[in-house]
């Protein structure tokens, strides 16, 4: 866990603009119209409509996708009582969560005032203007007090996450740490070792999951809370036992199936847990310092199944995981609150997600090859692109189906759609290419079928209906690996090119290269050894019919692939070079790059032909191209080298496709922008249009402009390398592509070979 020091956390909230979220504008504002719609006079038309119909808030503002961080100050983190004013970077932080994994627009709210009816009083004069409220850090008992309140007479969700937050993401947690353990949640022991606010809440839920209270037994400060004891608070006495032979944690975690500790660290000791019955489960939650370390747990009873609150260990009871989603989902369909029926479902959806396979990013993100349900993986990590969806879905359904919805939603794969875009997972032009793969998949040749990242990425596009997967490799090898990741290769085809059994294959597909290439000195005892490497296999398969469209790139170097993608498969006619392409999709629109992969210093023919090919290839993304090649100078302005080039290029474009929209040589400031352009050279052909399709002078301006897109944007979707130019869909990926990278590309190969199939039946 990396130390963070307080140096260090003062610089990064006082740096740059001081705190961590600002206001940023969603409609245009740069025009006296657009000002004029904004404020007065257009503004008055909506408010009247919210006059009429106080619903259409959700409408006209943002109320629906704003939540309300909201607190005291009266018990922040470890900090406790430190006022409302000393806790707004807590609430800040809190704000910038919401936004960052689920697009929830939040505005921290501190209070100052600990009287709790004077702060209910000021929530709800507030109240309208946000679609929900996120109570945060206030003590117990008040905070059971405001949240009963404020549920009560608002009419929009509230929510105390220190309550409900750990209390949904634990109650999924002990749902699959159960499941691991063999146990039943109506036969467990369970002990709680607090009795605060989280606690409470964390023990209710364990109950509506089927827990029985007589199997609880919970501590405070001053031991085990019993029926007889005198004073007892009413959200203690739900939770008071029976049982008189118990006093002690020590006492009372003996024979104990569960731990649950949301109070102080270093309170449970090794001889406690051994004390627990087989395969116990601890949930030591208290932070930074948990009630016992994970290395003691684990060290006292290896099969122990553990949780901490810390990022550092397995399985942490993060509230991140939770509150978000939650709120994301109540928000979608204007929920008036936030019930029962909603907080189960979304610890039954993060549960059940932990079960799936996991997403590479997150192998990625925590350096692991495969996570895997079981002792050490039972609850899902943060950056799991798939809560977004999930959770949200899960708790949009239930409030609907509980009848706290004002909005219902009836396209849920739409609304699937809608947010993962909303985070920038997928575009709507991404979906559109698997939806159109979907129409007709297939058959599509994987290189590196015993690269872990292919492996994936063609179980996944298997899994997405896109294609019909064949792996190249040594089958042991990946039966081996598959059984290790725990994917399933049900349909999809592996071929060991190597084997004896494609000795027939192997010779046939060396006859037919030697044939075509024989007036090029080869020779069938060449062809013949060629057919033992993948990349020569693959693109035979595909050249031969035997397969549709190939898949190449994350072993092999790109100057070897080219050169067997010229031989085997050759260039299209009409044209004497290939090359490749990005798309970047972002917030301003779509572009289309080039050539980011193949062309190292083309000459004014090749780079032609890229500009052809990029033309092409923006039309079979059914876009229409209006294309800047790019220099770093401006029609003409300098003669020699490649802005001269560039020049001739553009005025061989413009004489032989009149009706293009090509222009160039420019900068890349001038390409993005109209209004300079239009102001600085009204007579280029491009005036008035938005500039789609850039192409680059060389391989090293265009792969670095691509990359550097990708590296400093987390907003901007980068598809590709996408060939252009070659008779058949040959595609490469790129060095450390992602299995959504390799899916993503598997697609555009599909919809290129169903395009090449139709394109020959017309012929």
């Amino acid at each position: 866990m990396v130390k963070i020091t307080k140096e260090a956390a003062l610089r990064y909230h006082e740096q740059g603009k001081p705190g961590k979220i600002e206001v940023v504008p969603t409609k245009p504002y740069r025009t006296q119209t657009d000002l004029s719609l904004a404020y007065s006079p257009g503004v008055a038309e909506p408010c009247l409509e919210i006059q009429k119909n106080p619903h259409d808030a959700y409408r006209y503002t943002n109320k629906g996708n704003l939540v309300a961080v909201i607190s005291n100050g009266t018990a922040v983190l470890g900090l406790g009582d430190i006022g409302a004013q000393a806790g707004k970077p807590v609430m800040e932080g809190k704000s910038l969560l919401f936004k960052i994994y689920a697009g929830v627009d939040a505005f921290d709210i501190e209070v100052d005032e600990k009287d709790p009816d004077k702060f209910i009083e000021a929530v709800k004069a507030i109240a309208p203007t946000f679609g929900g409220i996120n109570l945060e850090d206030i003590k117990a008992p008040e905070c059971f007090e405001i949240e009963r309140r404020l549920k009560e007479e608002l009419d929009i969700p509230v929510m105390h996450d220190d309550q409900h937050g750990t209390a949904i993401i634990s109650a999924a947690g002990l749902l699959n740490a159960l499941e691991v353990a063999g146990k039943d949640i109506d036969k467990v022991r369970i002990v709680v070792n607090g009795a605060g606010a989280a606690a409470i809440s964390c023990t209710r839920l364990y109950c509506s999951l089927g827990a029985r209270k007589e199997n609880i037994v919970m501590l405070d400060s001053k031991g085990v809370i019993t029926s007889d004891r005198p004073n007892l608070t009413e959200q203690k006495r739900e939770f008071a036992t029976d049982r008189r032979d118990v006093h002690t944690l020590e006492e009372a975690v003996r024979d104990a199936d569960v731990f649950v500790g949301l109070s102080k660290g270093n309170v449970l000791t090794g001889d406690m847990v051994r004390s627990m019955t087989e395969k116990p489960i601890i949930f030591a939650l208290a932070n930074p310092v948990p009630e016992i370390s994970y290395e003691e747990a684990k060290a006292a009873r290896p099969d122990v199944l553990m949780s901490t609150g810390r990022t550092d260990y397995p399985n942490q009871i993060n509230n991140v995981i939770g509150f978000p989603y939650i709120f994301r989902g109540a928000l979608d369909t204007a929920a008036t609150a936030i019930n029962e029926e909603m907080k189960l479902a979304a610890a039954r959806a993060i549960a059940d997600l932990a079960k799936r396979p996991v997403p590479d990013i997150v192998n990625r993100t925590y350096h692991v090859r495969n996570f895997t349900f079981g002792p050490d993986y039972f609850i899902p990590k943060p950056v799991d692109p798939r809560l977004i969806t999930e959770v949200s879905m899960a708790v949009a359904k239930a409030a609907i189906d509980s009848g706290v919805a004002r909005k219902t939603i009836t396209d849920w794969k739409a609304y699937r759609t809608h947010l993962r875009e909303l985070m920038g997972q997928e575009s709507r032009f991404t979906q559109n290419l698997y939806d159109t793969a979907r129409l007709d998949p297939q058959r599509v040749v994987f290189a590196e079928g015993t690269h872990p990242t292919m492996l994936q990425a063609a179980v996944r596009a298997r899994a997405e209906g896109i294609c019909h997967p064949i792996l190249l490799g040594n089958d042991v090898q990946i039966h081996r690996m598959a059984k290790e990741m725990e994917l399933s290769l049900d349909g999809i085809e592996i071929i060991n090119l190597r084997d004896d059994e494609q000795s027939e294959r192997r010779l046939r597909y060396a006859h037919i290269l030697a044939e075509k290439k024989q007036r090029e000195g080869y020779t069938l005892q060449e062809a013949t050894d060629k057919m033992y490497e993948r990349n020569y296999f693959g693109m035979m398969m595909v050249e031969t019919g035997d397969a549709d469209a190939f898949i190449t790139g994350l072993y092999t170097k790109y100057s070897n692939t080219i050169k067997v993608a010229h031989e085997v498969i050759g260039v299209r006619e009409g044209y004497s070079h290939f090359g490749t392409m990005h798309l970047v999709n972002s917030k301003k629109g779509t572009y289309f790059i080039a050539d980011t992969l193949i062309n190292r210093h083309p000459d004014k023919d090749t780079l032609l032909d890229i500009a052809k090919l990029s033309a092409s290839t923006v039309r079979f993304f059914n876009r229409t191209p209006v294309m800047a090649l790019i220099s770093y100078s401006n029609f003409g302005t300098d003669s020699v080298g490649s802005p001269a080039m560039t020049h001739e290029v553009v005025a061989r474009m413009q004489a032989e496709y009149p009706d293009l929209a090509i222009d160039g040589e420019m900068q890349v400031n001038f390409a993005l922008s109209k209004e300079l352009r239009d102001e600085q050279y009204p007579f280029t052909r491009l005036k008035g249009l938005d500039v789609n399709t850039l192409v680059f002078p060389n391989l090293t301006s265009a792969n670095a402009s691509y990359k550097m897109l990708k590296a400093v944007s987390d907003e901007a979707e980068v598809l590709g390398p996408i060939q252009m130019g070659l008779n058949k869909p040959i595609h490469f990926t790129d060095f450390g592509c992602s299995v959504r990278d390799v899916v993503n590309i598997t697609a555009v190969a599909v919809v290129d070979a169903i395009v090449q199939h139709k394109k020959a039946e017309q012929a």
